[in-house]
């Protein structure tokens, strides 16, 4: 079943451009429930059947790697687009795709109900929780450094426009520009720090899938100080987290469903997950007495 990893971020991605293509005929509003909150739900009955595989029969070094196609071949810089399935990816898919559909079925009648949403915003809507769940699961799943940056900014994409969803109300617009200018802020410091690693002959991958590679990555990185702070800030960007966390309070702006997807099940533990999987390069000194 591991085989069918590629298609945890795709159907949810399939969902946005199924959507997006059938906004012009006006489609009902069932029909676009059905493929909005249907690819989610596929999405995590697939991860259910990859996740049992995965823990039933382990894979070598306990990490499965899919991979499509170089995506960029200059010299020695390579990335690929190619997805990664460890312990933490596989948490963090089964996080979002499972609290995703539950969000995304709840929406369906949320928005149904809403007199602010007509049959064109019921549909946007959709687009764009599909999307935004698309972007989430590629940043999880990236096997290199600079696929995550896509999946990451994707997501700040869906958030500013999930937040100014009701653009027609000034204070919406007001809301999601905000949002999307301090969490710019936090994602410079990452692009500034996604630098050194990708320089790096052979480095371009993400570090902490692959075990072999933690030692070799430790050696050639010493962060310092000055390197520990920028990933502070990165994170703090995301999980708004002092002193970028002003643009959450007014991100409650968006539609319910979206305050829950974003601002509490997935995108606020993308930080956590950016730490978690780039660990190896901050060696912070362990105290004597270990």
């Amino acid at each position: 079943m591991l085989h069918l990893l590629w298609l945890i971020p795709t159907l949810p991605l399939a969902g946005f451009v199924a959507l997006t293509l059938l906004s012009g005929s006006r489609p009902s509003r069932r029909t676009m429930a059905l493929i909005g909150v249907g690819s989610i739900g596929l999405s995590a009955l697939i991860t259910l059947l990859v996740g049992g595989s995965f823990l039933l029969a382990p894979p070598p070094d306990h990490t499965y790697t899919q991979t499509f196609w170089t995506w960029i071949g200059v010299g020695d810089f390579q990335p690929q687009i190619a997805f990664s399935l460890d312990a933490l990816s596989l948490l963090m898919t089964a996080v979002i795709t499972f609290v995703g559909f539950l969000i995304h079925l709840y929406s369906a009648e949320f928005m149904a109900d809403s007199s602010m949403t007509d049959d064109d915003g019921y549909g946007r809507f959709f687009a764009y929780m599909n999307l935004f769940v698309g972007m989430m699961l590629i940043l999880v799943l990236a096997d290199n450094l600079l696929l995550l940056y896509l999946g990451w900014e994707g997501v700040g994409l869906c958030s500013f426009l999930l937040i100014g969803f009701w653009y027609h109300d000034p204070q919406n617009g007001r809301a999601a520009r905000k949002a999307f200018i301090v969490t710019r802020i936090g994602d410079t410091a990452m692009a500034i720090g996604l630098f050194p690693p990708l320089r790096q002959p052979g480095h371009a991958a993400n570090p902490a899938p692959h075990a072999a590679r933690h030692a070799a990555m430790a050696r050639r990185f010493d962060p310092g100080r000055g390197r520990r702070r920028a990933a502070a800030r990165r994170r703090a960007g995301k999980s708004a987290q002092l002193p970028l966390q002003i643009w959450l309070p007014d991100a409650m702006a968006g539609p319910t469903p979206v305050s829950a997807l974003l601002h509490a099940a997935t995108m606020v533990t993308a930080g956590v997950h950016l730490i978690a999987r780039t660990h190896v390069l901050f060696p912070w000194p362990r105290p004597s007495c270990w």
